[in-house]
């Protein structure tokens, strides 16, 4: 391990170095973030998994950037130009925009104006001038530059190429790159201007292009410092440029940037100053200033993108920790008008038992069939609960289905379809049911998403689940790595039951991956139930460390070891028969007996190994084995007399879901097939920053209607003054 790169990840992280390194030790061996945080807290110091995957994502960007190192450091000893001074300034600088200002006089270039003008002789011209001699006699020494066979024909030639060197030198000088960079800092301004067009074939496009354009109209002449443009309006803009609507500039202060310039390069009044001047100018507006504004323009998306990841990786988050209804028996309704409503009804475990359509609503109306049908699954499969989709037709569904006097036990809940129709015509959809087409799969996924989300939404592409803002125009690789991450440790947070999990869900279980998920599901089905932790080393390619990394996110129950379906990972297994031993009892009624438990003194049990936080873990296990840290579902219903954004009134209190947060604000569905905005300003009587701090996504509240706006189908919502 370089340990410099303790050093600067704790710097970065305000994590001490020793937890630092020894964190870094745990993933060079291959340990996985969720592993790390849950079974290796002496070892870190209790460092929790996010912390852990920020130094994890600190490492990998420093390993990146000594490769980096690296290759400056090869192509400029190519080059026969790398000192001893060079060498050591390069080793020590863990900047990258500094490496880059380093290596840019070294870096291969196309063949630029400073270029042509070297190979014409010149550049004992430029550095004459760079001299700025105030008794140097300039048109004696430009004459000793003419040279027709070399194609400098005259003076102006000759003192025009020895400002192109001179203006690219300044380009590639750090001062000057840090004299603009840190005016660019201080003051730079984003602008944003509509643009057009030059010619449309006829009116009816042109006024297409102007209707579509309407949506970035905040922005046709738009202004602000970059430093205080928010995630979002950044990147409005930037979609609104990519889409051919807008126009970004990003500028600094150009006087106040020469000023300096001048005063930084500049000794004297004489006329090869002036020369200087005039290439010092050149070089600023030609060279370092549409570098410097690159810099800013990918800098600035760089903290958008990150912002906008931040987010969408809490809404995914909270979405995939969403509560779950559990093993029950589930009618699932996929709602619909024309094409009906699809039926399926599933099993405890989400096995599609049966599937049919039924037409309650028009143009059909056949809602005494559909009543009777539903009557009869519910009674043949002795249905629990009722899942209904969120999208076309689903309050007229929901409605419907409540209108029948159901049994007080089968409850009645309308969950999100976002990204149902995805994962319906996906790979995975055809592999767990070829038999059946897209309509059949999307139900199914509404059911099961109501038992478990977590289980049901590894299956879809986060990029369709319909949280987030900007998701599509960050990125993608920063975002799926982020996405993948999140998914990971929610999915690790929960643990499966390896009887039961799909491969999807394994997949993302610690030290596993697609190929070890697969040959478990085979191994499964091809030996039946796994009766024990143990007989997981039995499947192909699951070797000891696999075993390690994943045994504690495994549950196995209805097994010989009761351990084997909790979260105390085997490694624990002696210090907790110990326990069970010293209270004359076995680990079962160790596990039953709270009386039992309260007895044991865990500092008896501290080795040199194993400390208080894995004790008081274990502790926590024996206690609630197995544990899902996720809420208990509520039952909630929207509004009975608001159906239609037209029956919404500015002053109602409506009941409604959020389902959407964003930095600035969030969005709830009160039931009209419209999400309504809470403006952070809204959020709250207090002031609120960040409104994932004050809000959470699927969170049940009562919004007060501030304005509806009809023709462009907003509401905008307030949930101030309201308890």
């Amino acid at each position: 391990m370089n340990t410099i790169f303790s050093v600067l990840i704790s710097k970065a992280t305000g994590i001490s170095e020793k937890q630092v390194a020894n964190t870094i030790g745990l993933l060079e061996e291959g340990c996985t973030i969720p592993f790390i945080s849950r079974y290796r807290k002496e070892v870190t110091g209790t460092l929790d998994e996010v912390q852990v995957a920020s130094i994890n994502d600190n490492l990998e960007k420093l390993i990146e950037l000594e490769k980096r190192k690296e290759t400056i450091l090869k192509t400029i000893d190519e080059q026969g130009k790398l000192t001893p001074e060079l060498k050591t300034r390069i080793d020590k600088s863990w900047d990258s925009t500094e490496l880059e200002d380093i290596y840019l006089p070294y870096k291969p270039k196309r063949k630029t104006r400073a270029e042509v003008a070297r190979q014409k002789g010149l550049e004992p011209l430029a550095t004459f001038l760079m001299l700025q001699n105030p008794n140097a006699d300039i048109d004696k020494k430009v004459k000793e530059f003419i040279s027709a066979d070399k194609g400098v024909n005259n003076a102006e030639e000759a003192i025009q190429g020895a400002q192109d060197i001179i203006a690219e030198m300044v380009s590639e000088s750090e001062e000057a790159r840090n004299i603009v960079r840190f005016d660019f800092k201080k003051g730079a301004v984003i602008s944003s201007v509509k643009t057009k067009p030059k010619k449309f074939k006829n009116e009816e496009e042109e006024k297409e292009w102007e209707d579509a354009s309407q949506k970035y109209r905040d922005y046709f002449e738009f202004s602000e410092k970059l430093a205080k443009c928010a995630s979002h309006r950044l990147l409005a803009m930037r979609r609104g440029e990519a889409e051919g609507y807008l126009r970004i500039s990003i500028s600094g202060d150009d006087e106040r940037c020469l000023d300096r310039l001048d005063r930084q390069f500049l000794r004297n009044s004489s006329r090869s100053a002036e020369l200087v001047w005039d290439a010092i100018e050149d070089g600023f507006k030609r060279l370092i200033k549409p570098s410097i504004e690159t810099e800013f323009a990918n800098s600035s998306k760089e903290l958008a993108d990150k912002e906008a990841i931040r987010i969408f990786v809490k809404n995914l988050e909270q979405l995939l920790m969403s509560a779950p209804l559990g093993q029950k028996r589930v009618l699932a309704l996929d709602p619909g008008f024309r094409t009906g409503c699809k039926v399926v009804c599933l099993d405890a475990e989400g096995n599609l038992l049966h599937n049919e359509a039924i037409y309650p609503h028009p143009p059909k109306n056949e809602k005494a069939a559909a009543s009777s049908k539903l009557w009869t699954l519910l009674k043949q499969y002795k249905i629990e609960a009722i899942s209904i989709g969120n999208g076309t037709a689903s309050r007229e569904t929901e409605e419907f289905v409540r209108g029948l006097g159901l049994p007080k036990n089968i409850q009645i809940f309308v969950v999100s379809e976002d990204g149902a129709s995805i994962y319906s015509a996906s790979k995975v959809a055809r592999e767990e049911f070829p038999d059946y087409d897209v309509t059949v799969r999307g139900a199914v996924s509404i059911g099961r998403r109501l038992m478990d989300p977590l289980a049901e939404l590894v299956k879809i592409d986060p990029n369709s689940i319909g949280v987030g803002q900007y998701q599509k125009d960050v990125d993608q690789k920063e975002l799926k790595h982020s996405l993948d991450q999140t998914v990971e440790m929610c999915v690790n947070k929960v643990g499966v039951n390896v009887n039961t999990a799909s491969k999807h869900l394994l997949t993302y279980i610690s030290g596993l991956g697609p190929a070890i998920a697969q040959n478990i599901v085979t191994y499964r089905a091809e030996n039946g139930a796994f009766t024990s932790r143990k007989e997981l080393l039995k499947v192909p390619k699951l070797g000891p460390k696999a075993f390690e990394q994943a045994a504690g996110f495994l549950r196995v129950s209805g097994g010989k070891q009761p351990l084997d379906n909790s979260a105390v990972h085997p490694e624990s297994y002696a210090i907790v028969e110990k326990m069970a031993k010293d209270q004359k009892c076995s680990v079962a009624e160790l596990m039953g007996s709270k009386e039992l438990r309260e007895k044991i003194d865990i500092k008896k049990y501290v080795t040199d190994k194993v400390g208080l936080p894995t004790l008081q873990d274990i502790m926590q296990e024996l206690d609630k084995p197995g544990r899902d840290p996720r809420e208990q579902l509520t039952v909630f219903e929207f509004s009975k007399d608001v159906k239609e954004l037209e029956d919404v009134q500015v002053g109602m209190l409506l009941p409604g879901i959020i389902t959407n947060i964003t930095n600035f604000g969030c969005f709830v569905d009160v039931g009209v097939h419209t999400k309504g905005l809470v403006h952070v300003s809204e959020l709250a009587d207090h002031f609120v920053k960040d409104p994932s701090e004050e809000v959470q996504l699927h969170q049940h509240v009562t919004v007060r209607v501030k304005d509806v706006d009809l023709k462009r189908g907003r509401m905008a919502l307030s949930m101030k003054g309201i308890d």
